[in-house]
């Protein structure tokens, strides 16, 4: 039978054409002996198979799927679906070419109303268990059952304004049981069908979900401007969950062995305390710098300083990281090799073949053409006297004007029109990729330089500030 499922201990960074760039970058982090939570990966093969099959599992799949997750219930002591002690999982895409925020990922897959209580008990914290409920199925309802996102954030919002809570990490227990009622209330209504609990429907549909997200509209439009084709099909990445958001010596973050922007060789990048992996990249909360951590978890700190040298020297190349702290305990999720403006592209080449990494053709090679021509764009005047009106992250450098547009509709529309326009958001969020394909740079009032916005950006080579709080936009008129 053909072989569609590869634990990350059978997987090599050889192998991404079949694992995609995420899966063989956890694969060689777990074969380098770094802490990688285990799981395994749905080859891109089979992801090009459903879709002959008219968007069907092959056969075999889903078998070898179940079998696989027998193996990581094993390593980890927990059963998914148990209400003793249960095992939660992520389901993740990556394609063979790097494309930030442009499919789709479900976390804490695995729970219900019996697994809820189990996991409150083995980690001692309720409010981490009912946090991690209400992210479910608001995760799931927007990406799996395709319900607007819009009608759970409202649910948020509205909660947040009756307990006085400045974001959702603020929301008491009963606040969030309160929240996971109206969750569950929506889908019903929009689907006529309660969540589903059963654990294993959960994850089967969540693998579809993601499959799907691969001819998604931003995965698409994404692909014809960076001229990757359509038919490689993404890899499926189902890895055991760890949680950030367990207490203040949790944390999840994301950083860069280089300065992506500069290319200046120390490590860059962010992280929030207490929170979960989605929450850094989508930029709903301004992160602290990762230098920060030498203070607030100094062995951490060094931990991934070492991890991150290591992984750099191993791929002779920047790296893009996913990290998360649990309880103390570091756990890399991912390493990619960075998006990186042309300033620091021309550095970090110049630099590591300065360091003996890499030969001086190999040096050349790593500057695109279309890099050459972003080193000449305009930049604001040093010596001009001017009073800026609020301040934000530099999270991809230049200078750009152009009309204030709030919808990434409207900015697609005026922006094939001709018109300049500056795409401004209070976030970004990887549906907003369209407006930001046309923009001449991008502004958002949270968010920071490792956010969806910021990554997109320096890979365009658009300016982008990120984080400007002064913002108010009003997105209703």
């Amino acid at each position: 039978m053909k072989k569609w499922v590869w634990t990350f201990a059978e997987g090599s960074a050889a192998m991404r054409d079949l694992l995609g760039g995420k899966g063989a970058g956890i694969a060689e982090m777990t074969r380098a002996g770094l802490p990688v939570p285990p799981g395994f990966t749905i080859s891109t093969e089979a992801c090009r198979e459903y879709y002959r099959l008219g968007q069907r599992f092959p056969d075999g799949l889903w078998e070898q799927v179940v079998t696989a997750l027998a193996r990581v219930e094993e390593q980890v002591g927990r059963h998914f679906g148990d209400p003793d002690a249960p095992l939660l999982v992520s389901v993740r895409s990556g394609g063979k070419f790097s494309m930030p925020g442009m499919m789709d990922t479900v976390l804490n897959l695995g729970l219900n109303e019996k697994t809820l209580a189990g996991l409150a008990r083995i980690t001692g914290n309720e409010r981490l268990a009912c946090d991690a409920h209400r992210r479910l199925i608001q995760m799931y309802g927007r990406i799996v059952l395709g319900i607007s996102g819009e009608r759970f954030e409202q649910v948020l919002t509205a909660q947040r304004e009756q307990a006085g809570a400045a974001i959702d990490a603020d929301l008491s227990v009963d606040d969030l049981r309160a929240v996971i009622q109206a969750f569950l209330a929506i889908v019903e209504e929009e689907t006529k069908r309660p969540f589903p609990s059963d654990p294993l429907r959960q994850l089967r549909q969540a693998i579809e979900a993601v499959l799907r997200s691969w001819m998604g509209r931003r995965a698409r439009e994404y692909r014809d401007f960076h001229r990757i084709p359509h038919d490689l099909g993404t890899a499926v990445n189902v890895q055991a969950m760890v949680f950030g958001n367990l207490g203040a010596n949790s944390a999840t973050g994301v950083c860069f062995t280089r300065d992506p922007r500069t290319g200046e060789n120390h490590l860059f990048g962010e992280y929030l305390p207490n929170a979960q992996g989605e929450d850094v990249v989508a930029g709903i909360r301004t992160p602290h710098k990762v230098e920060d951590m030498a203070g607030e978890m100094p062995t951490v700190y060094r931990q991934l300083v070492e991890f991150a040298r290591r992984l750099q020297r191993h791929y002779r190349d920047m790296q893009d990281i996913e990290f998360t702290v649990e309880r103390g305990k570091l756990w890399m999720l991912q390493t990619r090799t960075g998006q990186r403006t042309a300033q620091a592209a021309v550095k970090i080449a110049v630099d590591l073949h300065d360091e003996g990494l890499i030969t001086r053709e190999e040096a050349v090679d790593r500057v695109r053409a279309d890099q050459l021509e972003q080193l000449l764009h305009r930049r604001i005047d040093p010596s001009a006297h001017v009073q800026p009106v609020a301040r934000g992250l530099n999270a991809s450098p230049g200078a750009a004007s152009g009309r204030a547009v709030v919808d990434p509709d409207r900015a697609q529309e005026l922006g094939r029109a001709g018109q300049r326009i500056i795409l401004v958001r209070p976030e970004t969020s990887p549906d907003d990729v369209h407006g930001m394909l046309v923009a001449e740079g991008i502004l958002t009032a949270r968010g920071g330089a490792t956010s969806h916005a910021a990554v997109v950006a320096r890979g365009l080579g658009k300016p982008c500030v990120a984080g400007c709080e002064a913002l108010i936009i009003d997105l209703e008129t």
